[in-house]
């Protein structure tokens, strides 16, 4: 029998992460106190209430005959992929995580994971940033990914020094004006 008969979406059902999310070999998976916390409980809540109540829609709408044509059916079982996926990421990314907590660095004006970094572009614009993980970023309150560019151009640097940061309109020297860690 063709494959094309036996199943719809096989390409969907990779355990494979996206290549945009990935993790280069080698490279640890850095994480908060607070952003670990998230992700566990993301996947307590996909395992124990989300999977269950979309898996009883599917045993519904299983139960009502002809699944071809049954809405209720072919979207529960789409959606139950989806979730089924995003718990094996997030079971992978938690077992590869490093829980980091910034507080340790408590007391030190040099930039590592975890600090909250107010610096002074050339223009006069001073900008907040937090480094966190890569599972962690949400640009909306200004939280980048260790391994940004501008993570990666603050990192180690202290408070007062002027730092290069690689941008596509060219190279900044950002002066870094205060380093804190919550």
């Amino acid at each position: 029998m063709n494959k094309a008969f036996v199943r719809e979406d096989s390409e969907g059902d990779e355990d494979d992460l996206p290549e945009a999310q990935a993790l280069p070999a080698g490279v640890k998976n850095y994480i908060t106190c607070a952003g670990h916390v998230r992700m566990k409980e993301e996947l307590l809540r996909l395992i124990d209430v989300d999977r269950h109540e979309v898996v009883k829609i599917v045993s519904w709408a299983a139960s009502n005959g002809d699944r071809s044509e049954n809405g209720d059916y072919i979207y529960g079982k789409k959606r139950l992929r989806e979730i089924d996926r995003r718990i094996r990421f997030l079971t992978k990314r938690l077992e590869l995580a490093e829980v980091v907590d910034p507080t340790a660095r408590e007391g030190t004006d040099q930039v590592f994971f975890g600090a909250t970094v107010t610096y002074l572009h050339p223009s006069g614009e001073e900008t907040t940033v937090r480094i966190v993980g890569v599972d962690e970023v949400n640009l909306d309150q200004n939280d980048v990914s260790w391994r940004s560019p501008v993570a990666m151009a603050l990192i180690k640097a202290r408070e007062g020094d002027t730092v290069p940061l690689r941008t596509p309109a060219g190279v900044e020297q950002i002066e870094i004006l205060e380093v804190q860690y919550r």
